[in-house]
């Protein structure tokens, strides 16, 4: 038995939670990763699978396994980065995990990573911030970009880097055009005035609804989206599309700028700032890869690019 692979097999059903995904992303076939799991339950005399019809979960034993097994991976990417460069010039992949309203800048800065070394290859997924949060205590992300304030009630031990300010703005149809080749962005609107409005909404498990649920409550009102959905990209086509608005944060509405026939409107009473920064485990060694997005996460240059791109956008 390839102890190591069957424990990389270990962690992807943990990841996946599937047996068949499990084995599409090992690139073996899904008899192949059962058989190596059942060898690693033989290897170690004990059951580490809780086994039904479909994939149950892993029993107290086996989460004991788990972790060793991500841990063992994460030395194990350690060493192949230690093998392949050296810190000047890491070589190696990178992980970052973001939470939707921060995906605009995360792509900003794995391009930025990627075009001062070379060698890293980042790969930027959008994840809620639970997601974020697990993967990070798993090992299974690298870097989390997402909402820092929420660490002050989480058990997870998370170092963290801030990098910008969320602000939120009303998005609608403009209701002049003047001609402008942009987005216009507006006078402020209240939150109350903002929940007369028919809106498109975030689902209720996503953090960033969680943070507008509240400040409409801070307003005295309580709202119903006539649209929930759990993508950004549908908050703003369905305002360019449809006959609704939506509240989007500066980092999202930097993307859709080009729309000139959208307006924003910034949000006030109350007036809603949320930290937005980058997240790392802090309990073990970190890679090449991950001091270099640590370094670039403190440029000067790098967080005043963030800025020109998110927050109140000059309004």
């Amino acid at each position: 038995m390839n102890l190591l692979a069957s424990l990389r097999y270990l962690v992807a059903l943990d990841e996946h939670k599937h047996f068949g995904r499990a084995a599409l992303a090992c690139h073996i076939t899904q008899p192949a990763l059962s058989n190596a799991l059942r060898a690693l339950e033989q290897e170690f005399g004990t059951t580490i699978i809780n086994r039904g019809r479909v994939y149950v979960g892993l029993t107290p034993e086996g989460e004991r396994v788990l972790a060793t097994a991500q841990r063992m991976m994460h030395e194990r990417e350690l060493l192949q980065q230690d093998l392949r460069g050296v810190a000047s010039k890491p070589v190696g992949n990178i992980v970052i995990g973001a939470v939707p309203t921060a995906v605009p800048i995360a792509a900003r800065f794995a391009a930025l990573l990627q075009a001062k070394h070379p060698g890293i290859m980042p790969t930027v997924l959008s994840m809620t911030s639970d997601e974020i949060e697990n993967g990070l205590e798993k090992l299974s992300l690298d870097v989390g970009l997402g909402y820092t304030d929420r660490l002050k009630t989480k058990a997870v031990r998370l170092r963290s880097l801030a990098q910008y300010t969320e602000h939120y703005f009303l998005v609608r149809k403009s209701s002049q055009f003047d001609g402008q080749a942009r987005l216009k962005i507006g006078a402020s609107i209240s939150w109350k005035q903002a929940g007369s409005l028919p809106l498109c909404l975030l689902t209720p498990d996503m953090h960033n609804r969680t943070i507008v649920d509240a400040a409409f409550a801070e307003a005295g009102i309580t709202v119903q989206p006539i649209i929930e959905t759990n993508s950004l990209l549908t908050l703003a086509v369905s305002v360019v599309a449809g006959e609704v608005c939506s509240i989007l944060p500066g980092a999202m509405l930097d993307t859709v700028r080009g729309y000139a026939e959208l307006e924003a409107l910034p949000l006030e009473g109350p007036v809603v700032a949320t930290p937005i920064g980058f997240m790392m485990p802090q309990s073990l060694r970190t890679s090449h890869t991950q001091q270099a997005a640590f370094e670039l996460a403190q440029d000067a240059d790098w967080l005043k690019h963030a800025a020109e791109h998110s927050g109140l956008l000059g309004a």
